[in-house]
This record gives C-alpha cells, structure tokens and sequence, in this order.
C-alpha cells in the first residue's frame, strides 16, 4: 500500500509508545486533579440536528444516479427524487473520463416542514423557507478512492473568483499561510467551478433570500469543503452551511486551521449550530486518509456516528471538539502522533492498557473492505442508483421526528 508505515517509522513507534506508556505509569496511581480532564464530546446530537443530516444523506445519495441512469427535471431519478417533492433541479455537472472525476447536481428547495433543521438548529426560522442546494458525488470506483488518496499535495489559496466577472473581492479576512491541498481534490473542484459558480450566481439573484447547502460525501465531501471556502472567503457569501459525510483529509495542518478560522469551529458550547458538520462513521477508514504521514490533517466540526450496523438513533451520534477529538474518529488513527497523543490522554480515562491495546488491534484506516460498508452507511447505505436505494435500505421506513420532539 502507498501508505504503509516504513521501518523507520515502525522504530519511532515503538520509541514514543513506550516514552507516552511510562509516563503513563508515573502517574497511574495518582488521584486526578479537578478540571484535569480534557473536553470530551457530547454524548447524542438534537433530534432536529438528526433528522437534517438524515435527510441530506438521502439527498446527496441522489448523486449517485450521476452518471447511470441520470436526474432529470424537475427533481427526477429512478432512486430517491420523489423523497423530495419541493426540489427543483437546476443543473448537473460531470468531469472526468467515464464520470470519475467530479459529479454533482444543483437543485432549489422551495421549502418543506422540515426545512428549518437544514441549518441544524430549531431556531424559529421560516419552514417555508427555501435553499440552493449543491451535492458532489463521492467517487463511483472504489478503485478511484484508493489511487486517488496517493496523489501529492498542492499549494493552495482561496481559488480567485472575478474571472465569471465583477470585480476581485476584497483582501480576504482569513489567509490560509503555507497551505498545501490534496492534488486531485483541487483539479476536481477546478473543473467543477466551471458549472457550479455561475449556476449559484445566477440562481442567488433569482433567490436572494435562500441560504447556499453544500453537502458531499466521500470524495466529494473534499471537494465540498474547497466550494465553500471559495463562497465564503472569495465572494464574501455568509449563509453557506456545509454536511459532508466520510470526507477525506484534503489539506495540511495550515489547511485545517485555515478551515476552523473561516467556519468558526474551535468552540465547545452550542456544537449543533455550526454551519460546517463533517460526518464521520465508526471504522470508515476514509476520514483517516491521507495519512498524516504524508502531511494531511483534519479539521474540526466532526459528528461521530458510533454504532456500526445501520441505522442509528438520536443516541449514536455525537458532537465532537477540535480537530480531532480522542472520542470520535481519531481513536481509530494509527499514524505516530495520533497513537502518542491517544496514549496520553488515555490515562484519564482508564487504567487498562489490555483494553486499549486490543481496541487498536487492527488500523481503521487499513480497513479497505470498510468502504463497501462504513463508508458508506451514513444513515442510510449510499452509493447505488436504484429504486429506494440500495436493497439494504429496503423496507426501512423515512426518519420523521414528531412536532413534540421539535
């Protein structure tokens, strides 16, 4: 695999293992002193918070049929568009030989009972309001995922937007310092800008009023992430919200910080109402990739789903803290720093190194049948354009929160 850990690596493992174990040790025994602990995440999310990212993994599950059977208009598809009675399709995109590159759809939400959850919050917002919604297919092949995920990192700044006209926007309030993005990531969005810009500009004058969703998964959860940091940073659009679902690492740590400075995502109160929610799923390996190895990083705003088998509940899904909270996803990161940091935080939270020890058996992010399976169930299983979506989902009957629970 482009991603094994070499022999030298291995050695600097082991050194820091032991290093991170006997400090441990030192302080087993030790009473912990008050307000030691560090934050942990919040144990389930909102019911409202619930059934909006529920709803958008259906969604963005309808950018599967890109490049199969098709999305015709008004909001057509012979998988999951008569879920959605108040979308209207504006446009799709596709780039790449044979749809590999870059899919997505561009449709209008006139609004629906549940449209006020589409911020993540129940905050007294119109449920008549409406929304321009943006999906980004992940990658079709699996086999694309795994190449993909090799390529070099870029140098990257906000991608400039006067050349669709007007005038250069102003000197940006944040500036991403050294940062460097995924290669393959910055094509596809390069390509994909082409079709979505101009579409958003023209359908934000036809639609002042309606807030810009962005939502993606998998790969297209990264090229999700580079979207909107050109509406908000470039053009200066601030009701963007973003749900991404497995997005993988896209940038450094300079990207990452640069992404938590423009989305706002270093808090640790009122977690349900940010406006970027990166979905990860238990043992999805693709979140852990790239490596950190190789430079990549996460950022924050992570939702954990932490039960395997399909579907969860209200109670399975949990608001994390900072980049990469040792309660969600990245317990299940075996690169250097990831096991050294988890090994010093663990001696808070337990004195059984066997059970560590055997929770960290096998790398979730060496787990590539996982993405037949993790990486795909967010909610529902996404990924196949057929009649109600794949035959998993069979017989499972829509996610509708009572007004009560609201």
């Amino acid at each position: 695999m482009g991603w094994a850990i070499p022999g030298h690596f291995r050695l600097m493992l082991l050194l820091q293992l032991a290093i991170a174990f006997f400090t441990k040790a030192a302080y087993i025994n030790q009473q912990e002193p008050l307000g030691a602990k560090e934050p942990t995440s919040i144990s389930s999310i909102p019911v409202s918070l619930f059934a909006s990212l529920e709803r958008l993994a259906r969604l963005v599950d309808v950018s599967y049929c890109l490049g199969t059977s098709g999305i015709r208009k008004p909001f057509e598809c012979i998988s999951r568009c008569n879920e959605f009675p108040d979308l209207t399709l504006a446009t799709t995109w596709s780039t790449g030989i044979l749809f590999g590159d870059s899919c997505g759809f561009i449709a209008v939400d006139h609004g629906s009972g549940q449209q006020r959850l589409e911020a993540g919050r129940n905050d007294g917002m119109n449920e008549k309001q409406g929304a321009i919604v943006v999906a980004f297919r992940g990658t079709y092949s699996i086999t694309n995922t795994i190449v993909d995920l090799s390529t070099v990192p870029q140098k990257y700044v906000p991608y400039p937007s006067p050349d669709h006209g007007g005038e250069a926007p102003e000197k940006p309030s944040h500036e991403c310092t050294n940062c460097t993005v995924h290669m393959g990531f910055l094509e596809s969005w390069k390509s994909a800008r082409e079709v979505v810009l101009p579409e958003l500009k023209a359908l934000r004058a036809k639609y002042p009023s309606h807030p810009i969703q962005l939502v993606g998964h998998s790969l297209g959860g990264a090229v999700a992430c580079l979207a909107a940091l050109e509406l908000k940073v470039s053009l200066g659009w601030d009701d963007v919200t973003v749900t991404t679902f497995g997005e993988p690492r896209a940038g450094n740590s300079q990207f990452a910080r640069f992404v938590d400075d423009v989305f706002d995502l270093d808090g640790i109160i009122d977690l349900e109402k940010r406006v970027y929610r990166r979905v990860t799923h238990v043992d999805d390996p693709v979140p852990l990739l790239p490596p950190s190895e190789f430079g990549y990083k996460s950022h924050g705003g992570e939702i954990f789903i932490s039960k395997s088998a399909l579907s969860p509940s209200e109670t399975d899904v949990h608001l994390c803290i900072s980049d990469e909270d040792p309660n969600c996803s990245a317990k299940d990161d075996s690169s250097v720093e990831g096991l050294l940091h988890r090994l010093l935080h663990f001696r808070w939270t337990t004195t059984s190194l066997e059970a560590y020890t055997e929770r960290m058996s096998f790398p979730t992010r060496l787990k590539l049948w996982q993405l037949f399976f993790a990486h795909r169930d967010y909610f529902w299983r996404l990924g196949l354009c057929v009649p109600g979506g794949d035959p998993s989902n069979w017989g499972r009957h829509l996610y509708e929160p009572h007004d009560e629970e609201l």
